[in-house]
């Protein structure tokens, strides 16, 4: 095989090691709670009208991060992983960007803004590098509300 076919080969899974990296190392601020991590779901649940659910929508994002790379991680499903890690970090995206905690909430460079665009670019790669795949599954997911 020549060495660019290698490399090509790679990219997805250097790609799916920085997206599980990422999500695997905030996990502890969002599981054990962490002062920053609680700040920051509340001000975004209180903004959602849905205060006092601080701690179940930190929990559920970080499990779905968890899941979302241990996805990445197997062959057999980087694509659902990729995708799954697209939504999650559009969502961060869009939270950051429209709630009150804006780009930058920790006053740090606006790391974890960063780092969301960069998960999220490094799964949008990940599914165009494995459009194949990735068109097949949509093919297979169930169709709600078929327009006529």
């Amino acid at each position: 095989m020549p060495r660019s076919g290698m490399i090509f080969r790679a990219i997805p899974w250097v790609l799916a090691l920085w997206i599980a990296y990422i999500f695997v190392w905030y996990l502890q601020y969002k599981f054990t709670g962490a002062d920053g991590s609680v700040w920051l779901f509340t001000v975004l649940t209180d903004w959602l009208g849905v205060p006092g659910y601080e701690k179940p929508m930190r929990i559920g994002v970080g499990s779905a991060e968890l899941l979302a790379a241990i996805l990445v991680l197997i062959r057999r499903t980087q694509v659902l992983g990729a995708a799954m890690s697209a939504g999650i970090m559009a969502g961060a995206i869009f939270f950051h960007v429209v709630s009150p905690l804006g780009i930058d909430p920790y006053d740090d460079g606006a790391v974890l803004f960063k780092e969301a665009c960069l998960v999220l670019i490094a799964a949008l790669v990940i599914l165009w590098l494995r459009r194949d795949e990735a068109l097949d599954l949509a093919r297979h997911l169930p169709v709600v509300g078929r327009y006529a």
